[in-house]
C-alpha cells in the first residue's frame, strides 16, 4: 500500500507560480514512478507529469512543458511540482499518484495509488 497527500495549491493571478507537494509513504521503495494529473470541472482527468524513481528522468504534457518541473526529495519521500508562469487554463484539482511499472505514462488507468487532490484557481 502507498499512500500520498496532496498539499500546495491555492489562488494565485495569472503568471504567479505555485508549487505542489505530494507526501508519500507505505511500499514506496518499490513503485517505479510518480506523477501528476489534473481534472478541470467537466473535464476528463489529464496528465501532466512523471518521473521515473530509478534515474530521475521527467516526462511532461506539451502543455505544460518549460512552465512545470516535476522534483524530489528522496529522503523524504516528497515529490513536487513547481508551477510558473501559470494561466487560467490551469485551474484544475491536482492529483499526484504513483505506478507500479513503465509503460504509458499518460495513461491514468495504470497508476494504482492516488492522492486526495488540492484545488489550484488561476484568475486572468
Amino acid at each position: 500500500q502507498v499512500h500520498l497527500v496532496e498539499s500546495g495549491g491555492g489562488f494565485v493571478q495569472a503568471g504567479g507560480s505555485l508549487r505542489l507537494s505530494c507526501a508519500a509513504s507505505g511500499r514506496t521503495f518499490s513503485t517505479y514512478g510518480m506523477g501528476w494529473f489534473r481534472q478541470a470541472p467537466g473535464k476528463e482527468r489529464e496528465w501532466v507529469a512523471t518521473m521515473i524513481w530509478s534515474d530521475g528522468t521527467t516526462y511532461y504534457t506539451d502543455s505544460v512543458k518549460g512552465r512545470f518541473t516535476i522534483s524530489s526529495d528522496n529522503a523524504q519521500n516528497v515529490v513536487y511540482l513547481q508551477m510558473n508562469s501559470l494561466k487560467p487554463e490551469d485551474t484544475a484539482i491536482y492529483y499526484c499518484a504513483v505506478r507500479d511499472y513503465s509503460g504509458g505514462l499518460w495513461r491514468r488507468d495504470e497508476y494504482e495509488y492516488w492522492g486526495q487532490g488540492t484545488q489550484v484557481t488561476v484568475s486572468s
